[in-house]
This record gives C-alpha cells, structure tokens and sequence, in this order.
C-alpha cells in the first residue's frame, strides 16, 4: 500500500502573516496538524508515504525527517496535480493508493483502514470517502443513484438548491488504482477556468469508462473537517482534546 498526503500549501487565511509557517505545520494542542495524520498512517511504513510538499518545504522536511518520501509542487495548480507531482515517486508501482491530506488531523486510522479495506473488498477503481458535518461546509456532495451506488460529485458552487440538501459530503480522501489514477488526472487536465486539475473529477471519469467507484462513509460527525482558518483550527483542537486523541501523543 502507498499513501499521498498532500502538505504543499501556505494556509493564507491562518491569520498568520506574510511569514507564517506552511499550514500543515500550524500546531494543534502543541503538534504539527500533520503529526496527526501521520499518526493514523502509520500502519504504512514512511518509506511508502509520500509527501507532496511546496511553500517552504524545507521548514516541513526537518519537521517530519527523512525517513519519508517527498516530492515537490512547484506552482498550485490543484489537488489533482499535486497527486501527479507525486507520480515519479511511485514509478512502476501497480497498486492502490491512498490519497489524503495533511490538515485534516481528526480521521482515524480505523477510517483508514475501513476504507482501504472496502476497496480491495469490493475491487474498485476508486473508493471515496465520505462523511457528514452539522456545520456548512462549502464541500462537493455525493449524489448517489437510485440503487445507492457512486452517481457524482457536485461541488458546493453547482449544487442546485435540492442537491445542497444533500447531506453526505465528499472528503476528498481516496483510494485509487496507480495504474488508473495517473492517467485519469492526464485525461482531466488544466483545461478549465483556473487552468487547474481538480481530483474531484476523477471517480466520474473512472466510472464512465466502465470501473466502480465505491463510498465508505464515515458516521462519526465532523471527522471530515479540514482546517482553512484559524477559527477552524481552534475547533480541530477543541475536538481532539474532547476525544482525547491529542493524549495518544504525551
């Protein structure tokens, strides 16, 4: 198993100046976000996690160490092609990989698993992981068929009034085929408005030429939330000191 966990951002609305560390490093309850994450991928081993790093990189690399793989993203030109900056570091690799983020802190391993788990049961091109929140949180909704399985993913700003109503939200984080990922993203491209590769147009593409695309959804409210701001940040510390996970740490 490879995981992608993308780390590459500068976190401007963390209200932390023109020189504020990169986002995956602002502290939560006294570590790193990112420790977090790691923390729960560590049924992995660091030398098949890569880490897709950008602004100030070498701040993140002698935080986390060299035991990991890195790999970097010189301009933002979305999750999807940070995904593929990671592509060289799984060259030859025909596996399942799973992609995630370093400022979501709050999933644990036991989604992890579940999702990998799912995937490799059910044999699926993709499997997403979904989740659902009491806070509106401006993310794509799963729009399922009439048999309950994959329909699409609409993001927030398309949603029709009836789709915004939908309350299973789509994380972001995945489990994909390396041998399909790569080449779907290539197929994706740049070619919209903000000439940038969105990772959330994948699973449809992967599902229109005839793979399945899979959903394991996450019961445990808020377990989905990234962090964006600072207000955001506060309500990721409130709630890990609340499940006592940053105590898993001491």
């Amino acid at each position: 198993m490879k995981v992608i966990v993308l780390a590459a951002g500068k976190g401007t609305r963390m209200d932390a100046g023109a020189d504020g560390p990169p986002k995956v490093l602002h502290t939560v309850c006294g570590r790193p976000m990112i420790s977090y994450v790691l923390r729960a991928l560590d049924f992995i081993a660091p030398a098949d996690t890569v880490l897709v790093v950008g602004y100030k990189q070498e701040a993140v690399r002698a935080v986390l160490g060299p035991a990991y793989v890195y790999a970097e993203q010189t301009r933002q030109l979305g999750t999807g092609h940070a995904v593929l900056c990671a592509e060289p570091a799984l060259a030859g690799y025909p596996g399942p990989v799973l992609i995630c983020y370093g400022d979501m802190p709050l999933i644990r391993q036991t989604t992890f698993r579940d999702l990998i788990d799912t995937h490799r049961r059910e044999g699926n091109a993709c499997t997403l992981l979904s989740g659902v929140s009491r806070q509106p949180l401006p993310y794509g909704r799963v729009v399922r068929g009439a048999d309950g399985a994959f329909a699409e993913i609409v993001e927030d700003a398309d949603c029709t009034p009836t789709q915004r109503q939908i309350p299973e939200l789509n994380a972001g984080v995945y489990v994909m085929e390396a041998t399909l990922l790569f080449p779907a993203l290539r197929r994706v491209g740049g070619t919209n408005a903000q000439g940038e590769y969105y990772l959330t147009d994948v699973p449809a593409l992967l599902k229109a030429r005839g793979g399945r695309v899979g959903i394991r959804r996450s019961e445990r409210e808020g377990e989905i939330l990234g962090v964006n701001t600072a207000a955001q940040l506060a309500d990721v510390e409130a709630r890990l000191r609340e499940s006592g996970a940053a105590a898993d740490f001491l």
